[in-house]
């Protein structure tokens, strides 16, 4: 568990109740995780009920299902098939507005429309690591993407440290977690014993602050504390799947020619799903549309990825036009070249790639397998197996 200065508090149940309330009244839109469909997902709400008390999930390479626990916990699951990506950085926003006009002249209008207010109740450790990679990516460097700034700057981050890691977490590995590191407004941390349903919570900025005084509380007591850094603590050791203890970057960088690329071909279905639900995938294109009249256009942003056929493609046809090559591209750009572009992995370990794949590839288990493979003794031509 990050320290938290001295500045914490215990708030119950009903303090939690209360956070949403409160949020609500200074007119932020309250995003947390909800059961729907058969998934804890992200959605607005209006009420601490509609929270996932007494839901977990259980997961594994293409497995996600929900289990009823009976403590009643509400932050005992691990991340579900959305990230905070979905709202920060949707999945299709329009650009622009084009009509032609009695007369034959084009107006074009920009979309401006005011930024939502958003509170986010609940980000997990690897998710908070992870929109600090997007504002890296989309706020940072010469190309600033003024729509995410505005949505970014008006967010308000609960976070929620993770005490119950998933068999696909590996956050560990990548240094994003459990403890909740920095970033948040406000830091819970759940804590279920002898002693009651409580939440330790950690103060990480002036407005966080100032919304935790108006909600019922006490004193953090050194029995919360200590209960809530042990179960975080506990969490760390049973991380369901681990990286090499390796360089990353290097390791990728020297297995580019490696057979194990055509293992993982031959299985991947170059679907996209693994982009679609990381939390740090950034890659948009455009598509213009228009009504039957032609009077009206419009374009819109909308997600890609590298999986994608037409991804690459150039007047000449796809750069990478083989499953092998664009399944090597988002994994040694998201392990190695991220670092050369932003100065950290776009990796946080959540492991959602790793569950949501169809097929269950797991990128972990490709990294160690393409490790082995680095370090396995060369043989001299022409010697075969003994």
């Amino acid at each position: 568990m990050a320290d938290d200065g001295g500045m914490a508090a215990v708030i119950g149940k009903d303090g939690l109740e209360a956070l949403i309330t409160v949020l609500a009244g200074r007119g932020r839109t309250v995003v947390g995780p909800t059961v729907r469909d058969g998934a804890i997902v992200l959605s607005e709400i209006s009420s601490g009920a509609e929270l996932p008390y007494g839901w977990g999930v259980e997961l594994e390479a293409g497995i996600y299902r929900l289990r009823a626990r009976e403590d009643g916990a509400v932050f005992a699951h691990s991340a579900g098939p959305q990230s905070w990506k979905t709202f920060l950085h949707p999945p299709r926003e329009r650009q622009w507005t084009a009509d032609r006009g009695a007369d034959g002249e084009l107006m074009v209008t920009e979309d401006r429309t005011s930024p939502p207010s958003y509170a986010f109740l609940g980000v997990r450790p690897c998710d908070l690591r992870a929109i600090a990679i997007q504002d890296r990516v989309l706020t940072g460097g010469m190309y600033s993407d003024p729509a995410y700034r505005g949505r970014r700057e008006r967010a308000f981050l609960v976070a929620a440290e993770c005490t119950e890691p998933g068999a696909t977490c590996f956050c560990v590995s990548m240094g994003t977690g459990p403890a909740v590191g920095p970033g948040y407004d406000l830091a819970l941390t759940e804590v279920l014993d002898s002693d009651g349903h409580r939440f330790l919570v950690r103060i990480g900025s002036e407005e966080g602050e100032s919304v935790l005084a108006e909600l019922p509380r006490r004193p953090a007591d050194a029995a919360t504390r200590t209960a809530a850094s042990e179960r975080v603590a506990d969490a760390a050791d049973r991380m369901g799947r681990s990286m090499p203890l390796v360089d990353l970057r290097v390791l990728m960088r020297e297995t580019l020619t490696a057979e194990r690329w055509d293992d993982v071909a031959a299985r991947c279905l170059t679907c996209g799903n693994c982009t679609m639900v990381c939390p740090t995938c950034f890659c948009t294109t455009t598509e213009d549309v228009t009504d039957l009249t032609g009077d009206h256009a419009e374009r819109w942003r909308r997600w890609e990825s590298c999986f994608d056929l037409d991804f690459s493609h150039l007047q000449a046809g796809p750069v990478r036009n083989s499953s092998r090559s664009r399944y090597r591209q988002w994994a040694t750009h998201k392990l190695g070249t991220w670092y050369d572009q932003f100065d950290s992995s776009g990796c946080v370990g959540c492991g959602r790639c790793i569950v949501w794949c169809p097929v269950g590839i797991d990128i972990t288990e490709e990294a160690h397998a393409l490790n082995l493979e680095r370090e396995a003794p060369q043989q001299e031509p022409g010697q075969g197996p003994s």
